[in-house]
């Protein structure tokens, strides 16, 4: 677990924490039929905090945390959610609490005690369930026509109730259109229960103590479960993880020990750079390009405050410079000035290098743990086995940047066993990929505010005198140390031209121009202007050459998060044919920046660059909301280069085009899985007491990125795919799978829409659909192909990303011997290649009169009708009375006449 650096510092936050985790193990054991608790809990104290003798983390950092404390997320206010973007059974990516959350006592009533909290929330991240409730569709119609609450298991209990504000007769009523409960009805829970299924529904009843199995999973629920999960049960998708696997309950009689907690701090940044110098490249082509690179690293994105070294190393190691702090640009020019400036001799020791860097950074403080090495090599030594252990257990990070595909593998394992970072830069050095790199290398504190951003990073080869002119938008979360590098490849510089939005211009004159190793540099004073900023670099020689610029800031504002993105792939080794998935994630701090224009280009070793529009439309596998997957549908034409070699290098590349970044353009499918129920949904009932409100959300109005235009560059990083044919002649890659289905009902219509898949994954165009459908969701996932068939002669599908829509008439509906019916669809190729079965959906007839409320609803219609009847009788009864005195009254009257007469 991590705190944020910007979380204020507070002992009880700490406090806390370790409650929570060690209620949450008991939770856990139980819940999970004594199989798991927690060992050891690590907790990262910010560095912001007091020194209190805490531990030194050796790879721990915040960008790696399982579970982070921080600020509210807009969307979210202080509920608990996990960033969870995979497929069902994948893991998520972290927990996020917020400090209100967790010190905030009266909110336990709300979401219950936080260790329930927690195992709710770790069974997201570590199993890859989803939720069983659904705020958005909170009542369900069930095959029996009858209206029940989202819910599992379907045997807890409760009454429905009506807030008055939105029910004008305090009653809940069914709207005549949907066959549902109007808005503001809500099912309260009873608070003794006696069922004890699920934790992923409601955690906070005091009996749920288990997750809902196969005997008692409610399968019409419209939750998040059902739907990503092909209706299997939180506890069918638990027992199939790799957790799972030989581990069978524990026979133990004795108490289970609670959690044994590390507390670390780690203060400044610690970090050497290693860098191969030997002979065995392209001279000093290669030193040339190292040099850029490294010193934009030095001068430009390395945190203030950071300590650096520099080694060099051959066929043996020497020490350039021990550690320095970065406090001033002097620092940083001085650090600069020990960068390699030619090639020493042939051989590469990189063990030798490395044990410099140890031996460097030791005499800091005594240890190397957290600190971080950047390995700059073509890694071409067949000693690395000789220190392999030693350096992945020395509690270094190891960065490493790999020249070409001869390095050893154990330098990719370098990184990998460490946490750090790996890059890929191709033998023919013509682009920015080295700079690149460097400048992905960044803190994995979470302080975004003093982070260095690459704004732009592009290049190309320009003909003799010719020029090279495009722009840059300057957005106005950025703008602080705004450096812009330029760098070419002749003897002179080229003539460079930069105009600000205002029309200011800057010429050769005002860059700061190093003749030997071919770059010029210029750092906008104070804040650069927003907006948008041309450059023209014209070749003032005859023959071609490439020229390259790169763009970097910081963020403007102390208080306002820049906008940044992050981009990963969905694993770093692959085997053919199973597909690679790239991801971007564009946000502003906490805030997500949706709708931006997103490119991912896939630079092979040999071969075109592969360029990918990614797109948050919740289509692709997996489904993403506020992320940008996409996969790389591999066809035999792309995969006969783009896979001929075994290392491939990733960018991608960011840019938005809008003049305003809305937050709230769309809403997110779910990629946040969260514990966000309305606040009476947690009330109980024995007397009906409702609980407190909820922590306000800031509303999708009031979340508005007004930046203008912006663009951003991110290195992704390289990965490997194995066994890839040379040049496969058949078509191995079918659509991939529909995952956003939905269905709804008009009339005797039903009305289909998805997004389209591609004919190669989520790539090109599929040839056919293939949609069937049963009064069954379990016959569609294990029968598909026995289900009913519908007929789509008419249908022909559009290109990858599209909008599909698709109705027709079932014959059930027609005759109304059926009132719900599930659908599913599956995409078929040219090559005759099946999708995976998509979702599957619900489409629900509502035929009035009906059973409008279930048995334990306190406001039935049967009481309503008694009392009316009994009502009626009343009034029948006293006139009856009435009636019969008056007769006898004038009976009575008749004889008195009588007599009188």
């Amino acid at each position: 677990l991590a705190a944020h650096p910007r979380v204020p510092e507070d002992p009880k936050l700490l406090a806390s924490i370790q409650d929570m985790i060690t209620e949450a193990s008991f939770y856990l054991f139980s819940a999970t039929k004594n199989r798991f608790y927690f060992r050891n809990a690590k907790i990262l104290i910010p560095p912001t905090w007091k020194a209190n003798n805490y531990e030194k983390p050796k790879q721990e950092s915040y960008d790696k945390a399982d579970v982070i404390v921080a600020a509210p997320y807009w969307k979210h206010g202080d509920d608990p959610y996990t960033l969870q973007y995979g497929e069902c059974g994948k893991m998520g990516k972290y927990i996020h609490f917020t400090p209100t959350f967790l010190l905030n006592d009266k909110l336990i009533a709300v979401y219950g005690s936080r260790g329930r909290v927690f195992v709710h929330e770790w069974a997201h991240l570590r199993w890859g369930v989803f939720d069983e409730y659904d705020s958005d569709r909170p009542f369900y119609i069930t095959g029996q026509n009858r209206v029940e609450v989202t819910r599992c298991s379907s045997n807890l209990t409760g009454i429905y109730v009506c807030e008055k504000k939105s029910c004008t007769e305090g009653n809940c009523v069914i709207n005549q259109l949907t066959g549902l409960f109007i808005e503001g009805c809500a099912f309260i829970h009873e608070r003794n229960q006696t069922a004890a299924a699920s934790i992923m529904y409601m955690q906070s009843l005091s009996s749920v103590a288990e997750f809902c199995d196969e005997s008692n999973h409610n399968r019409e629920a419209p939750n998040m479960q059902n739907r990503m999960c092909d209706y299997r049960s939180t506890w069918e998708v638990i027992m199939k993880s790799m957790d799972f696997k030989n581990n069978p309950p524990l026979n133990t009689t004795s108490l289970l020990p609670p959690p044994t907690f590390s507390l670390l701090q780690k203060r400044d940044r610690v970090v050497c750079l290693v860098l191969d110098v030997s002979n065995s490249k392209d001279g000093t082509n290669w030193i040339n390009q190292l040099h850029q690179a490294a010193e934009l690293y030095l001068l430009q994105i390395v945190e203030e405050n950071s300590y650096v070294g520099i080694v060099t190393f051959s066929h043996s190691g020497e020490i350039k410079t021990q550690l320095r702090q970065i406090v001033s640009n002097d620092i940083r020019g001085q650090l600069a000035s020990f960068l390699p400036t030619a090639p020493t001799s042939e051989g590469t020791n990189v063990c030798a290098g490395l044990q410099l860097a140890f031996e460097v950074i030791r005499k800091h403080d005594g240890s190397i743990y957290g600190s971080e090495i950047i390995l700059v090599t073509d890694g071409e030594d067949s000693g690395v086995k000789k220190c392999f252990s030693d350096v992945i257990n020395s509690g270094s990070v190891i960065h490493t940047i790999v020249l070409g595909q001869s390095a050893a593998k154990e330098i990719e394992q370098f990184s990998r066993e460490t946490g750090g970072l790996n890059f890929f830069v191709s033998d023919r050095l013509i682009s920015n990929d080295l700079i690149d790199a460097f400048c992905g290398i960044l803190s994995g504190s979470g302080d975004t505010f003093n982070q260095s951003i690459q704004i732009e990073s592009t290049g190309e080869s320009t003909q003799g005198y010719k020029q090279f002119r495009r722009t840059v938008t300057i957005d106005s979360t950025v703008g602080r140390d705004t450096f812009f590098v330029v760098t070419w490849q002749t003897t002179e510089p080229p003539k460079i031209t930069l105009l600000d939005p205002h029309g200011k211009n800057y010429t050769n004159e005002n860059f700061s121009i190093d003749i030997i190793f071919h770059i010029a540099r210029l750092q906008i004073p104070g804040i650069a202007e927003a907006g948008m900023w041309t450059y023209t670099l014209t070749n003032t020689h005859l023959s071609p050459q490439v020229l390259t610029i790169t763009v970097t800031s910081r963020a403007a504002n102390s208080t306002i998060p820049a906008i940044t993105v992050k981009a990963h792939m969905n694993r770093d080794t692959n085997y053919y044919p199973s597909p690679m998935v790239a991801y971007a994630q564009v946000g502003q701090g906490l805030s997500p920046v949706l709708g931006a224009n997103v490119t991912a280009i896939i630079e092979p070793e040999n071969g075109d660059p592969i360029i990918l529009e990614l797109f948050d439309n919740g289509a692709g596998f997996p489904k993403a909301g506020e992320l940008y997957p996409m996969g790389l549908a591999l066809s035999p034409k792309k995969c006969s280069y783009f896979f001929r070699k075994e290392i491939e290098f990733l960018a991608l590349h960011y840019m938005r085009d809008h003049q305003t970044a809305c937050c709230n353009a769309m809403e997110s499918c779910f990629v946040y899985t969260r514990l966000r129920r309305k606040w009476y949904d947690r009330a109980m009932w024995g007397t009906i007491q409702m609980n407190g409100p909820r922590p306000s959300v800031t509303s999708n109005d009031d979340i508005q990125i007004k930046v203008g235009g912006f663009s951003r560059t991110i290195s992704g990083g390289y990965f490997t795919v194995s066994e890839v044919p040379t040049s496969p002649d058949t078509d191995v890659f079918p659509p991939c799978k529909i995952t956003d289905l939905s269905a709804k009902t008009e009339d005797d219509k039903v009305i289909l829409s998805w997004t389209a898949p591609g004919g190669d994954l989520d790539q090109g165009q599929a040839a056919t659909y293939e949609i069937r459908t049963s009064e069954s969701p379990l016959e569609l996932r294990d029968n598909f192909d026995k289900a009913t068939v519908v007929n789509t002669s008419s249908l022909t599908p559009h290109y990858a990303g599209y909008k599909e829509i698709f109705s027709f008439k079932p014959a059930a509906f027609a005759t109304r011997n059926t009132t719900i019916m599930y659908v599913a669809i599956c995409a078929i190729d040219k090559a005759s290649l099946h999708s995976d079965i998509s979702n599957i959906a619900q489409a629900v007839m509502f035929v009035p009169p009906m059973d409008f409320l279930t048995a334990n609803n306190k406001y039935s219609v049967s009481t309503i009708i008694l009392i009316l009847f009994g009502l009626l009788a009343t009034v029948c009864l006293i006139t009856s009375v009435t009636l019969c005195v008056l007769k006898k009254r004038r009976k009575c009257l008749l004889e008195t006449a009588t007599k009188l007469l």
